[in-house]
């Protein structure tokens, strides 16, 4: 028994998606390091409470790691490349290699100021802050139920996604197995020659795995396509394309200092025509929904906790600048925000709209393999999680 939700209490991928969204983006808006910590410490309590037993839900750990090797970097990269901040307060001096002329404004070595090494750690904690929202709705989301929402004209490029997301995950839980079983066998599992021991098995399970999924999918119709007329395919295309464009132009405006004012327009008119876009490619989709996830109050609860951080962050930034952005120079101790922390802290709402229920146990879905036995190929994909697509009569 695991302490995955059931199906009926379960929330909506995407709703856990636009949250991890909400939180990223007011990190972006920000570079006091208090405010981002308070981020990510709001991040990781959802992802402990919400969080279930299965393997893209291990996935937490990794992102936590990878943002500690992101702060790591970029402070190499100013102690050795130097920084664009000038200080006054010396670290250390180190060789400086000399370059030529058309390299002017690069150094390698040289002086190393404090004021340089704070802002580097405030750039590496923002970046490292975006990746652990992501791991936070990578974390809680399941891929697979995420593309039974996709559109269908997404649909094969939300599959080679999805089994990109999950693969993964379960070669992480190979190599803990792995590793486990030459523990328990006598043998070592640290070093270079049990690295080459391990790689070999996990290589084979991902291959077995792979064959099996094709297999799988194969038999379920899936890349199945409807005839569509050219002029349709075309203007699918162009309103897409646009649509994307416009969404990225408008999103740019709007987490920018500047070009606010034209960022909202682009942002919904890229929306519309995204939309309508997608609605037409849909059309060559020929597949069908068993038992559709629902969008109900708490998935607006959820998304909308995401949304509000991320708004009040945005207003935060024009009303209070110097709050959310501690200058490097000169050397000031960062404060910590009022409002804006109190608007951070909206995002511990699906804790308590989600967390209650995401501990209750589950029963394995039928057609499921028992705990121990080797699953069928036909059980790689369940039934109840992946879309179907029917072949064209």
């Amino acid at each position: 028994m695991s302490r995955a939700g059931r199906r009926e209490d379960a929330l909506h991928a995407g709703a856990w998606w636009l949250w991890a969204l909400g939180l990223a983006t007011a990190a972006s808006r920000t570079t006091n390091p208090l405010l981002l910590g308070l981020l990510v410490g709001v991040a990781g309590y959802v992802v402990a409470v919400c969080r279930t037993d299965a393997p893209w839900a291990r996935s937490y750990g990794a992102f936590l790691k990878l943002g500690l090797a992101v702060i790591g970097i970029r402070l190499v990269f100013a102690v050795v490349l130097g920084s664009p901040i000038p200080g006054t307060h010396t670290v250390l001096t180190l060789p400086e290699i000399p370059l030529p002329h058309w390299a002017q404004g690069v150094r390698i070595g040289g002086r190393v100021t404090a004021e340089g090494l704070v802002f580097a750690l405030y750039d590496g904690l923002k970046l490292a802050s975006l990746l652990v929202c992501v791991g936070a709705a990578n974390a809680l989301a399941n891929p697979a139920r995420l593309l039974k929402s996709l559109p269908g004209a997404l649909y094969e490029a939300g599959v080679a996604v999805v089994v990109a997301m999950t693969f993964a995950p379960n070669l992480v839980e190979d190599v803990q197995r792995l590793r486990a079983a030459r523990r328990l066998r006598g043998r070592p599992d640290r070093g270079l020659r049990a690295l080459l021991q391990v790689g070999l098995p996990v290589l084979e399970g991902a291959l077995e795995r792979s064959v099996a999924l094709a297999a799988a999918m194969d038999a379920r119709g899936y890349g199945r396509t409807a005839d569509v007329p050219r002029a349709v395919r075309h203007t699918t295309s162009a309103l897409t394309l646009g649509g994307l464009l416009g969404v990225c132009a408008g999103t740019y405006g709007l987490l920018a200092d500047v070009g606010a004012g034209y960022g909202l327009p682009l942002l919904l008119a890229g929306l519309a025509a995204a939309l309508a876009g997608l609605w037409l490619g849909g059309r060559r989709s020929v597949r069908t929904r068993y038992r559709p996830d629902r969008w109900g109050p708490r998935e607006w609860l959820v998304s909308a906790s995401g949304a509000a951080v991320a708004a009040l962050t945005i207003w935060a930034n024009d009303y209070a600048p110097a709050a959310l952005h501690p200058p490097a120079v000169p050397l000031t101790t960062p404060m910590l925000p009022v409002w804006p922390a109190a608007s951070i802290l909206l995002g511990l709402l699906p804790a308590a709209v989600a967390g209650h229920r995401a501990a209750r146990p589950e029963a394995p879905p039928a057609g499921r393999a028992l705990p121990g036995s080797r699953p069928a190929p036909h059980d790689e994909i369940p039934h109840d999680e992946f879309p179907h697509k029917e072949a064209p009569k």
